[in-house]
C-alpha cells in the first residue's frame, strides 16, 4: 500500500507525476471527472470541431527543452510541428509585431518595431531567462520546503556565484522588483507589448509582475513553440498513454468526492459514482483550495489559508468553426490583439487557429479558432446567481467584443464564422472542476505566492499553482519535480529500518 499512489485530475503536472512514476514501478491510479484528459490544457468535440478548451500555445520542444526531454524519459512521440513564428502581437496603434523563433529574425523584428533604445531590456530579459531556465529544467526546488531542498537551493546558489558573480546581485534585486524596473521611460509601444505578453504568461502586468519571473515568461516564445496536430489534448492523451504503459490506471467520469485520511494513514478516495480508491498518497492536479475542500477536516495545517485570490483571472471563450477561405495564407495560428487599456475584458484577446491540414480538428474546408480574453470572473458569478437574463446579455455582448477584436488578426472573420460557442468562467467550472473557473493560476507579482508542492504527510500538489506556474511546459516540470520527490521519499521509506508496508 506505501507505494500505491491515486492522482486526482488528469491535467498536465498529473499525468507527468503519474506516467512518471508508474514507470518507476509504483501502482498509480489517476481519476478523472472528464471524459477527456488534460483539464484546462484539454481538447472537446463539438458539431465537428475539435476546440482546444483553454491552453492553445505549446512550448518546450526544442532540442533540449523540457517537453523534448519529457518525451525521450516516456518514450513518447509528441505530435508536434515547430513553429517558425511563435506569435503575432497588435498594437493599439496598428503596428504588427511578429515573434520569430529564429534569434537573428526575432532581433531584426524587435529594432523596426521598438527601436534600438529598447536592446538594453532584450539583453537583460534573454540573459536572465537563459538563467533561470536553466535552473527550472534542473527542477529547483522553490519554494523551499525542507531542509533538502534549502540545501539544493544552496548549491545552486553556489554555481550561479562561481559561473556568473557579475549577475547575482542583479538576479536577488529582481527577485524583490517588477518587470516595470526595467523598462524605465520606455516607450508606449514597448510597455503595451510587454504587459500584453505578461498578462498571458505571468498573470500580471510590467507594473506588478515579478522581474525574475517575468523574464523567464517573456521568454516562453523562444522555448520551442510547436503546433500541435490533432489539438492540445494529444499531448494529454499522449501522457494519459504512457501512464498506462507503464502499468498505471487512468479512469474518466471518476469525480473525486473527498479524501480522507485513516488511522493507519492511508487515504480513502471517494468519487460521486460510489467508487473507493485507497493509497499511501495522494496527488492533487487542482487548485490549492479546491484540494483543501476535498480533504475538510483531514486538511493539513498549510491548506487552511488556501483560498481563490482575490486577484486571480477567469478565462471568457469564444469557440469559433469558420470557412477556412477567410484565412490568408502563411498567417500565423496565433495572435494577440491589443485593443485599448486596461487589458483584459475583451481589450486584449489571444486567438488560435487550427492547422490548415489538420482533418482531425475541422469538416473539410474550415478552420477550429479558439480565442480567450481575460476577465472578472466573480462578475459573472455574481450575475449567473442573481439575474441569469443579465448574464446571457452580458455574454452575447462579450461575443461581440471578442469578435471585433478578433478581426483585426483575421478580417472577415464574423462573416466567415459557421459557429458561435461562447464559454464563461461559469462554463470553466462545469468542465474543469475549478472552483469559479478560476484559470492560469497566481498572478505572479512576488516569487512567493507559488505553493510548496508538498501539502502534507504524503500530500502533494502539482499544476499550475506550483513553481514554475502556468502553461503546459511549466506545469509538467513541477510533475517531475513532484514524481521525483515522491519517488525518492518512498525509496527511503521502503528501505529505512522498522518501516514495513
Amino acid at each position: 500500500m506505501i507505494d500505491r499512489v491515486v492522482v486526482v485530475g488528469a491535467g498536465i503536472g498529473g499525468l507527468t507525476a503519474a506516467a512518471l512514476l508508474a514507470k518507476a514501478g509504483l501502482d498509480v491510479t489517476v481519476l478523472e471527472a472528464h471524459v477527456y484528459p488534460g483539464g484546462c490544457a484539454g481538447t472537446f468535440y463539438h458539431q465537428g470541431f475539435r476546440f482546444d478548451a483553454g491552453a492553445t500555445l505549446a512550448a518546450g520542444f526544442d532540442p533540449a527543452g523540457g517537453m523534448t526531454r519529457l518525451g525521450q524519459a516516456l518514450s513518447i512521440t509528441w505530435p508536434v510541428e515547430p513553429a517558425e513564428v511563435a506569435m503575432r502581437v497588435h498594437l493599439p496603434d496598428g503596428a504588427r509585431v511578429t515573434r520569430w523563433a529564429d534569434p537573428a529574425a526575432w532581433q531584426a523584428e524587435r529594432l523596426a518595431a521598438f527601436g534600438s533604445a529598447a536592446e538594453p531590456f532584450w539583453r537583460w530579459q534573454e540573459s536572465t531567462a537563459d538563467r533561470l531556465w536553466s535552473l527550472a529544467l534542473r527542477g529547483v526546488p522553490w519554494p523551499p520546503q525542507n531542509p533538502a531542498d534549502l540545501a539544493r537551493l544552496a548549491d545552486t546558489g553556489l554555481q550561479l556565484a562561481v559561473a556568473a558573480p557579475a549577475h547575482l546581485p542583479g538576479l536577488a534585486l529582481d527577485g524583490l522588483r517588477p518587470v516595470a524596473t526595467h523598462l524605465g521611460q520606455a516607450a508606449s509601444r514597448l510597455r503595451q507589448y510587454v504587459d500584453g505578453q505578461l498578462l498571458i504568461s505571468a498573470q500580471a502586468t510590467s507594473q506588478h509582475a515579478n522581474a525574475l519571473y517575468g523574464a523567464a515568461a517573456l521568454d516562453m516564445p523562444r522555448r520551442g513553440v510547436a503546433h500541435v496536430r490533432g489539438g492540445m489534448g494529444k499531448l494529454a492523451e499522449a501522457l494519459a498513454d504512457a501512464v498506462r504503459r507503464h502499468g498505471g490506471r487512468v479512469h474518466y467520469r471518476q469525480r473525486v468526492t473527498r479524501v480522507a485520511r485513516q488511522r493507519s494513514g492511508i487515504y480513502r478516495i471517494e468519487t460521486g459514482k460510489d467508487a473507493l480508491f485507497e493509497a499511501g498518497t495522494v496527488v492533487f492536479n487542482l487548485p490549492p483550495h479546491d484540494a483543501a475542500g476535498l480533504l475538510g477536516e483531514d486538511a493539513p495545517p498549510s491548506l487552511h489559508r488556501a483560498m481563490l485570490p482575490a486577484d486571480g483571472w477567469g478565462a471568457f471563450m469564444v469557440y469559433v468553426g469558420l470557412d477556412d477561405a477567410v484565412v490568408p495564407a502563411g498567417l500565423p495560428l496565433h495572435h494577440q490583439v491589443l485593443v485599448r487599456e486596461p487589458l483584459g475584458e475583451g481589450n486584449s484577446i489571444f486567438l488560435s487557429l487550427s492547422l490548415s491540414d489538420d482533418a482531425a480538428r475541422s469538416p473539410a474546408g474550415q478552420r477550429a479558432l479558439t480565442i480567450s480574453t481575460h476577465t472578472d470572473l466573480r462578475a459573472w458569478w455574481r450575475l449567473f446567481e442573481t439575474d441569469r437574463g443579465a448574464y446571457e446579455a452580458q455574454k452575447a455582448a462579450m461575443v461581440e467584443r471578442v469578435l471585433d477584436a478578433a478581426e483585426v488578426a483575421v478580417p472577415g472573420l464574423r462573416s466567415a464564422a459557421r459557429l458561435i460557442l461562447p464559454g464563461t468562467p461559469v462554463s470553466f467550472q462545469r468542465f474543469t472542476q475549478r472552483s469559479r473557473g478560476w484559470v492560469g493560476g497566481f498572478p505572479q507579482t512576488n516569487l512567493l505566492r507559488a505553493w510548496g508542492p508538498r501539502l502534507g504527510p504524503n500530500l502533494w500538489l502539482v499544476g499550475d499553482s506550483i513553481f514554475p506556474g502556468q502553461s503546459v511546459l511549466a506545469t509538467a516540470l513541477g510533475g517531475q519535480r513532484v514524481a521525483q520527490s515522491i519517488a525518492q521519499g518512498l525509496c527511503w521509506a521502503k528501505h529505512a529500518p522498522g518501516q514495513g508496508v
